[in-house]
């Protein structure tokens, strides 16, 4: 009897040691050789696509490190976290992509991400530009969000937020959800800060100009550029993208008086990850020159170093002439109710 106790309790000891050390990010001693030496990322379609970032920071990263990048493609940055939220009791990745700063209250509240400050973040990361000071997000690009139009529809282009309820835009516009996409928050950020309580009557009056709410980015910009409406929602470079590679400059970023909402794009260790050292280790390489250098000609954002030499075509990408802001808080409490009022 002594015997089977001594057994259970040192059983349950280890247990209680392994669950400890889960919840503070370390790796676990279960996990195997083959685990430890692999970093599963969860991220947006755009960072993780032949064609976005994705590719060339793993191959870069393990280079550097020996840490092989297990991408998830999770569709937009809301859903990184949404799914985040759904694994929480046994997480399978161990890095979160592309949270932001009008994200940041509901990752916070959904206790998903472990604190993690990288080496040297006080000298590489502007004080403008931190998301949060306890660093459980580490920015690493950011943007002006922006309505791009289409210069070849021959419409009369808006001047402001106001502008966009004209009748003359019926239908003309393309926003994303704001349940699963971050440019969909941005926009309804962007109206909170322009219109403070009175957002939902703004929406109501935008109401009819809306085409749709595509689910994320890649399909409402898509749809943009097929012909399918002249104005959407997207970042103030997006323009220098087409420049770059279609060599037109037939879309164009609108630059409003009254100010732009910035996009500041986060990263993070999960809570819980079964390989917390190699998160670590890829935070800290995303502040790096290699990684910085590659955002701007893939991520269309600006880098958050301020020592990448931009391309040429970014002379495309207007700077917003005021910055709003407004706390994440009231965007993640604007949601449902914007959501309802444009499924009536």
């Amino acid at each position: 009897m002594k015997t089977r106790l001594s057994f259970f309790l040192i059983v349950t000891l280890f247990a209680c040691s392994l669950a400890t050390a889960r919840g503070r990010g370390d790796s676990s001693p279960a996990v195997s050789p083959e685990r430890a030496k692999t970093v599963v990322v969860y991220a947006y379609d755009s960072f993780v696509a032949d064609w976005g970032p994705g590719p060339e920071l793993a191959k870069l990263f393990e280079a550097k490190t020996g840490y092989t990048v297990d991408f998830v493609s999770c569709g937009d940055a809301a859903q990184v976290l949404s799914r985040a939220v759904l694994e929480k009791k046994a997480p399978s990745s161990d890095v979160l992509v592309g949270i932001d700063n009008n994200l940041l209250a509901a990752a916070r509240s959904a206790d998903i991400l472990a604190a993690y400050k990288p080496a040297g973040a006080d000298s590489l990361v502007s004080k403008d530009l931190r998301l949060a000071d306890d660093w459980l997000l580490t920015p690493y690009d950011w943007g002006y969000f922006a309505m791009i139009i289409d210069t070849a529809a021959g419409i009369t282009p808006p001047k402001s937020l106001e502008d966009l309820t004209k009748s003359e835009y019926a239908k003309k516009i393309i926003l994303m959800d704001p349940r699963t996409s971050t440019p969909g928050t941005g926009f309804l950020a962007w109206t909170i800060a322009a219109y403070g309580k009175d957002y939902l009557s703004y929406w109501q009056r935008l109401k009819g100009n809306i085409l749709t709410l595509a689910p994320g980015w890649d399909t409402g910009y898509g749809l943009f550029t097929s012909g399918e409406a002249p104005l959407v929602i997207s970042y103030t470079t997006s323009p220098a993208y087409h420049v770059e590679y279609d060599k037109t400059d037939r879309y164009q970023a609108l630059i409003f008086d009254q100010g732009h909402v910035a996009q500041i794009e986060g990263l993070g260790v999960t809570k819980g990850a079964a390989n917390a050292a190699g998160a670590r280790a890829f935070v800290d390489f995303m502040l790096s020159e290699e990684a910085q250098g590659v955002l701007p000609l893939t991520q269309w954002m600006y880098p958050v170093s301020q020592t990448v030499k931009l391309p040429e075509s970014y002379a495309a990408a207007p700077r917003a002439g005021k910055t709003l802001s407004v706390p994440s808080a009231e965007v993640s409490a604007a949601v449902e109710p914007v959501v309802a009022l444009l499924s009536k």
